[in-house]
């Protein structure tokens, strides 16, 4: 049987695009959002979901913020203003994340990108209200979303981020956990690893 090879039919025309946030809190809406990064995906000739691009960028936290001195202590940014951070303005660094998504998207003909993430609901309501923020549309559906929670917990039995990782034999550093990039490429490459242990063929797809 023929192998599905485009990533627009393994996935009913949606992109799966692999996001992690670190924010100075857990409120959307209020706590400063200080990094993003994203990593697109792509299908290899034989079928095999694979890494494609990786963007990331520092943010500067908007005006009138909220700031959780916990919760900048635990992603290890002290000053999100400093400028060795090089960080941008949130309208920056999303249409940095953006716009080779939606490139993605005309290139693939896919219709929507969907959020995979690590708690993929944290990642998405961040992106949703900066982009309100920021007046940008979204490339990522509103609501759906790829959890690699729920996701590793089915096929290997563990939840956490980096025991699912070394339950997929994928290399982990805890120290340089709790950045944006290497959280994104470790959820990427363990999203990767799930799917391609399902491949479909392309005479069971409606």
């Amino acid at each position: 049987m023929n192998r599905i090879t485009h990533i627009k039919d393994r996935f009913r025309g949606f992109l799966p695009v692999v996001v992690d946030v670190e924010t100075a809190g857990f409120d959307a809406q209020n706590h400063a959002l200080i990094e993003i990064a994203v990593v697109t995906l792509k299908m290899a000739p034989q079928g095999q979901l694979e890494k494609d691009q990786i963007i990331q960028a520092n943010v500067l936290p908007f005006k009138g913020a909220k700031l959780d001195p916990s919760a900048l202590k635990f992603i290890g940014v002290e000053d999100p203003t400093h400028p060795f951070r090089m960080a941008m303005q949130e309208k920056d660094a999303l249409k940095k994340c953006f716009d080779p998504i939606k490139r993605q998207l005309k290139a693939t003909d896919c219709t929507r990108a969907i959020l995979v993430g690590h708690n993929a609901f944290f990642d998405l309501s961040f992106v949703k209200a900066a982009a309100d923020r920021c007046k940008l549309k979204s490339p990522f559906h509103e609501f759906s979303t790829f959890d690699t929670v729920s996701l590793a917990g089915l096929a290997y039995g563990q939840t956490v981020l980096a025991k699912a990782a070394q339950a997929a034999e994928i290399e982990w550093d805890n120290s340089k956990a709790h950045s944006a990039e290497y959280d994104t490429i470790k959820t990427a490459d363990l999203f990767c690893n799930i799917v391609n242990q399902w491949p479909l063929n392309a005479t069971k797809t409606p």
